[in-house]
């Protein structure tokens, strides 16, 4: 399964067009929140499904805050991160990753792209694609039986 995952559109959503168009072919897009009517635009116009949980700049978005789907019989639990204050660090975060049960942890809110294994997890943050932002990237990950592959691009 071939996974595009963005966050922090902030409005851009122009820009996360451009990201689709650049990761074809995916099956699934999850977007980390800040943008959940980037999200909204994205469902209605693509044939692809569209996961997305809200934001701390979501106030009216009836989405989720935190999620965990299943992809190809992995766990992957997607939260913006807000509530776990990633901006100071991942502890908490990775704790509730590991008492759900996650294979991955999928997280937006610092802005910055990260990626690590921790304790047999993956911790994905795909930056963001907001116009303010000094770099802007996304998060192509493939998931099969055997795990979880993850890359970041940048995007202009």
């Amino acid at each position: 399964m071939n996974i595009l995952v963005i966050s922090d559109t902030h409005g851009n959503v122009n820009r996360a067009f451009t990201a689709v168009e650049r990761s074809h072919p995916i099956d699934l897009i999850l977007h980390m929140g800040d943008g959940s009517a980037d999200a909204d635009l994205l469902r209605s116009a693509l044939d692809i499904p569209v996961i997305n949980v809200a934001g701390n700049c979501d106030p009216d978005s009836a989405a989720p805050r935190e999620y965990l789907c299943q992809c190809e019989g992995k766990r992957v639990l997607m939260t913006h991160g807000d509530a776990y204050q990633v901006k100071s660090g991942l502890a908490r975060l990775r704790q509730r990753g590991h008492e759900v049960g996650a294979d991955g942890v999928f997280y937006g809110h610092t802005h910055v792209a990260h990626l690590e294994k921790s304790s047999g997890m993956i911790v994905l943050n795909p930056g963001t694609l907001a116009n303010h932002a000094q770099y802007r990237s996304y998060a192509l990950v493939v998931v099969t039986d055997e795990g979880i592959l993850c890359h970041h691009y940048d995007i202009d």
